[in-house]
């Protein structure tokens, strides 16, 4: 009886296993699984148990920068980190070896295929739905796994200096077309008013006068004006005067 309540002692002893709460222990007995522990303090039996922790809390990997060629041909290096979370704690033990590398090798080549459809103007505008896409071609795999992707941010995307001076070039070669369009406009819409304006004033000849006086009173505004007024009667006579052709 003492020699079993020894055994039982040890059992105990040598049997505790406490488990985080962000943990899910999985239990082995003779390499075979049994059953899953929860958080807390649980007791199995040594020797032949054991117990192999999973972290279930959501990590992230980031993504060695890949180097590839866009659909445009041009060379760039992507840099993304992916979100994930374990659901199922057996399958990331049992249906892979090391489900830490073979996420991050999977995600490096989905990466890779997805990328290299768009060209490099697509890829800087649309960062976060190309983001969603290489998500979408995790996720599949990675059920298998137990793994379930929740989020594949691209962090940056590094293309060559000369490339850079181009773009910055174009960008600059845009805005100048833009400027003289806005000028251009805006000098076909001012030409627009004055046809307007002489059309008024054709109509009225007391409004050119009107507008001979405020043009006087702008000048006059001005310290530095010197203005000698001809009066409109002495301008036709001198018009009347003009020399006959020979």
């Amino acid at each position: 009886m003492k020699l079993l309540l020894i055994l039982a002692f040890l059992v105990c002893v040598f049997g505790i296993r406490i488990v985080q709460q962000w943990q899910i222990g999985v239990v082995f007995r003779l390499g075979k699984y049994v059953r899953e522990i929860k958080p807390g303090l649980n007791i199995i039996i040594p020797v032949i148990e054991y117990v192999q922790y999973v972290d279930m809390r959501i990590r992230t990997m980031d993504v060695v920068p890949q180097e590839m060629m866009t659909k445009d041909s041009v060379p760039i290096k992507i840099d993304a980190v992916v979100y994930y979370k374990i659901f199922d704690a057996i399958k990331s033990i049992v249906a892979v070896e090391n489900f830490g590398l073979a996420s991050t090798l999977l995600a490096q080549s989905k990466l890779r295929d997805v990328l290299g459809k768009y060209d490099l103007d697509t890829l800087l505008a649309n960062k976060d739905q190309i983001g969603k896409e290489v998500l979408v071609a995790l996720q599949e795999p990675t059920d298998v796994w137990g793994i379930t992707i929740i989020s594949v941010e691209i962090k940056n995307i590094e293309i060559p200096d000369n490339m850079k001076r181009s773009m910055a070039k174009e960008a600059e070669a845009i805005r100048e077309k833009r400027s003289r369009l806005v000028k251009a406009s805006a000098e076909e819409e001012a030409a627009k008013k004055f046809m307007e304006a002489a059309k008024i004033i054709a109509e009225s000849p007391n409004g050119l006068i009107l507008r001979q006086l405020q043009t006087w009173q702008e000048i006059g505004a001005e310290q530095n004006s010197l203005i000698i007024l001809v009066p409109t009667e002495f301008a036709k006579i001198v018009q009347n005067l003009q020399l006959p052709k020979q």
